[in-house]
């Protein structure tokens, strides 16, 4: 096509503007770049690594994963402008900040309680949750502390704040520990009689004894305890800015209560 001299010198001037756009930063963003300067393992997704199961905070259901932590983090990842992926991984992994240190996934979610040797491997959020321990018992059984199990076994959860708890109150009362890795067998182990009791975080074993009414729990232990979603250390603070202004806009425009009632079948304490 024959062009006449000025639009021939519009089309090289445009074509050089084009060039100047894209060396100046009109190009795409780099992968891991998303909104508010927070620097994703992928772009398109907020990936989050838990330990399944832990109902009701995180658990498969119908195919899917569902939980309260999954509908807290779905919040942080629409603010975010991307959708959740959660990668199922052991606890030790996630507390141990080995996961994220790898780059495994963004946030951890696994209901963990905020303590002063974590923070020293991974940067945690505000609190989002309260929570205490407790003892789920066979019902009828008799057993309501820690006295009743003397010279009997006690199940813990690996890594947990529950086992660190009954090393301290448990094991000088001359009951003997028995370790697991997962939650459902650490509770179908009293379920079914193999074990006498178990220790956890009372909203999960209040949510398996409304599941199944031959156990209960008997006794629960004032821990103080907080749970936090776990980020990098020295990385994540863009990150850990967008989670905590999700967290303290979802307590203040009712969302918060929403989902605790949804999944705890009661209002926050």
């Amino acid at each position: 096509m024959f062009y006449s001299h000025d639009r021939w010198v519009g089309a090289i001037a445009l074509a050089l503007a084009c060039v100047l756009i894209v060396a100046c930063g009109g190009r795409e963003e780099p992968a891991g770049s998303a909104n508010d300067g927070v620097e994703l393992v992928d772009a398109s997704r907020l990936t989050t690594c838990t330990h399944l199961p832990y109902r009701p905070f995180q658990f498969q259901q119908g195919g899917r994963i569902v939980g309260f932590d999954v509908d807290m983090l779905d919040l942080v990842a629409r603010e975010l402008g991307v959708r959740q992926e959660i990668v199922d991984t052991p606890f030790e992994g996630i507390q141990s900040g080995e996961d994220l240190n790898a780059r495994k996934c963004d946030i951890a979610a696994a209901a963990m309680t905020i303590t002063p040797e974590r923070r020293r491997k991974i940067a945690f959020s505000a609190p989002y949750f309260d929570a205490d321990q407790a003892l789920l018992v066979h019902k009828g059984s008799g057993i309501d502390s820690f006295d009743d199990l003397a010279g009997k076994t006690l199940g813990v959860l690996s890594g947990t704040t529950g086992k660190m708890y009954a090393e301290k109150r448990a094991r000088p009362e001359g009951v003997q520990l028995k370790d697991y890795e997962d939650l459902a067998l650490q509770l179908s182990s009293v379920k079914s009689g193999q074990l006498p009791a178990a220790i956890n975080d009372i909203p999960v074993l209040l949510d398996y004894a409304k599941q199944n009414d031959d156990v209960e729990v008997a006794t629960q232990f004032e821990t103080g305890e907080q749970y936090g979603f776990g980020m990098r250390r020295n990385t994540s603070q863009a990150l850990e800015k967008v989670v905590n202004r999700v967290i303290e806009r979802a307590k203040s425009a009712g969302t918060y209560e929403r989902l605790y009632e949804k999944w705890f079948g009661a209002k926050p304490r």
